[in-house]
């Protein structure tokens, strides 16, 4: 029964690490920016709020985003464990999710941080932008996006870490690389593993 959470900045190949993790750890990934994404595209109450603040470069409020994940946890699919990717992204987002795990008496596992170089994820994103057609991902908004995520998120690793949760990753290098650091890190902590 593993429950991790993995942060990083923008760019930093969070969900492509995550989908390989959940794998591995044999529980769910849950992506609040999936969870938005497919909101947009459906154009659900939600989906049209979220849109404003992602395409300005801004994260979706507290509001929007705590019963959704509070929802998420309380499914029957993540009573074995979860990977969070992409939540909590504020400190007020970290009490939430405390709360959250209290009232089903469990508690995070490990917190993965994957670092990456600043540039190297602005260009890892404009190729994205390119790729993917993302209106969202121009130059201008994913250096803003890197900019609230110092100011935002960074106070999370903090928090995790004086918990004596967090493991540290280079995130830059192959997908494979990657992920041969993270399931090293885990196993380090005695995560177990099913596959890698």
């Amino acid at each position: 029964m593993t429950r991790l959470l993995l942060i990083g900045p923008p760019g930093a190949g969070k969900g492509t690490q995550a989908v390989r993790l959940s794998v591995a750890c044999n529980v769910p990934a849950i992506s609040t920016g999936d969870i938005f994404r497919s909101n947009v595209e459906q154009g659900t109450e939600l989906g049209v709020k979220a849109a404003e603040f992602m395409n300005a470069g801004k994260y979706v409020p507290d509001s929007l985003t705590n019963d959704l994940v509070r929802s998420r946890l309380n499914e029957a699919d993540v009573e074995g464990g979860f990977l969070l990717d992409g939540y909590p992204r504020t400190v007020a987002q970290v009490a939430e999710l405390d709360d959250i795990l209290a009232g089903t008496g469990h508690s995070l596992d490990v917190v993965v941080l994957l670092s990456a170089d600043t540039d190297e994820i602005v260009g890892r994103l404009l190729k994205r932008a390119h790729e993917q057609g993302r209106a969202d991902d121009t130059e201008d908004v994913i250096r803003h996006r890197l900019e609230v995520y110092a100011e935002q998120t960074t106070p999370l690793i903090d928090i995790y870490a004086e918990r004596g949760l967090v493991v540290e990753v280079d995130g830059l290098g192959s997908v494979d690389e990657v992920t041969t650091r993270i399931t090293a890190a885990l196993d380090a902590r005695g995560i177990a593993l099913f596959a890698s």
